[in-house]
């Protein structure tokens, strides 16, 4: 996130939550792997701890070993890398912001908040949804069920343009764009701290062992997948700076982890820590105005800016770019104007 990620590659999809024990308040210490096989139908000791080895059983949204002792009101979760229902798609009429279309694909502009596929917590409602209902028959990639049409993908709260496949045909010649990194993506991003120069980060991309629902950036290719992110300077506001990104890669939360890990988190991202002030003056007016732009981009500050790709039947290559949504224009007027009383004074 996968913000776009290659759906060819099943490891970095969504964890499932496929079971979830809310430990009795009188329940006397036990090891994890004895407790589950109670809980858990059919399923042997040996299997159980395999799970837990693999990082898929969580205590309060920790991995744990197996001999984890449970105690009284543990939140125990099973997580898993595939839904725990039907992967039939139920649709449903939503509108879709179409920026382009033809017989062969859909460009689509999708507003933060939206899911793109249906997943845990999250079977309605998704751009999915919306496109099996207005459009029939559209192609699904091996191993990818219940995501028709998807090459790729962008977070929830990520706002940008998305690449659609109508048929098998492009829908085969897109996914080797995407798996070949031939695609060109652009996204705007707004980070904390004053960036002073363009720059790129590289990594291996793996889920973090401490929080699976986070990804980290190591240096042991064995930990995830090769990863690349270039950046460039726009603009800066001493305390934060809004740079363009260029993909190399598509990975899960690329953009997202990498700022992160060169500490620069984006701004207003709760699961990277960018929803605290993490650069700036130690007044309580700079706290207030913080405050007020949080409330402006209550999610990432991430944009899919542009997107091109070679047409599968034309064989030309196409262009697209999309405007910063409104609450992305809202905070940067808020920091330029911020700056701006700076000086006057």
């Amino acid at each position: 996130m996968l913000e776009e990620e290659d759906l060819r590659e099943p490891d970095e999809q969504d964890l499932y939550e496929h079971l979830r024990v809310v430990v009795d308040k009188g329940q006397s210490l036990l090891r994890i792997d004895k407790f589950l096989m109670h809980r858990i139908e059919n399923a042997s000791r040996n299997r159980i701890q395999s799970a837990i080895e693999a990082g898929s059983v969580l205590v309060n949204e920790k991995i744990v070993k197996s001999s984890y002792k449970v105690k009284p009101m543990d939140v125990i979760s099973v997580v898993l890398p595939h839904p725990p229902r039907d992967t039939e798609v139920y649709p449903e009429d939503i509108p879709l912001n179409i920026v382009y279309e033809d017989d062969d694909v859909l460009v689509i502009n999708k507003p933060a908040g939206m899911v793109v596929h249906p997943g845990y917590n999250n079977y309605s409602g998704t751009l999915v949804n919306g496109l099996v209902f207005h459009f029939q028959q559209l192609p699904q990639l091996p191993g990818n069920d219940g995501r028709p049409g998807l090459v790729h993908r962008i977070d929830k709260d990520t706002s940008g343009l998305l690449l659609i496949s109508k048929n098998e045909r492009s829908m085969a010649w897109l996914a080797k764009q995407f798996f070949d990194h031939t695609i060109a993506r652009k996204y705007m991003a707004l980070v904390w701290g004053d960036l002073e120069e363009d720059g790129t980060v590289s990594g291996y991309i793996g889920r973090s062992i401490k929080d699976r629902r986070v990804m980290d950036v190591y240096d042991d290719e064995t930990r995830g997948k090769w990863s690349v992110t270039h950046y460039k300077v726009l603009e800066r506001f001493n305390y934060v700076t809004l740079i363009e990104c260029q993909l190399e890669t598509g990975r899960t939360h690329q953009i997202r982890a990498h700022m992160k890990h060169i500490g620069h988190p984006l701004f207003s991202d709760a699961t990277y820590g960018g929803d605290k002030i993490l650069s700036g003056t130690i007044f309580s007016k700079y706290r207030q105005f913080v405050v007020n732009c949080f409330d402006l981009i209550p999610r990432q500050a991430l944009h899919a800016l542009s997107l091109g790709f070679i047409h599968p039947s034309t064989k030309k290559f196409i262009h697209f770019e999309s405007d910063l949504p409104a609450d992305f224009q809202a905070v940067l007027q808020k920091w330029r104007n911020y700056i701006d009383s700076g000086k006057s004074q």
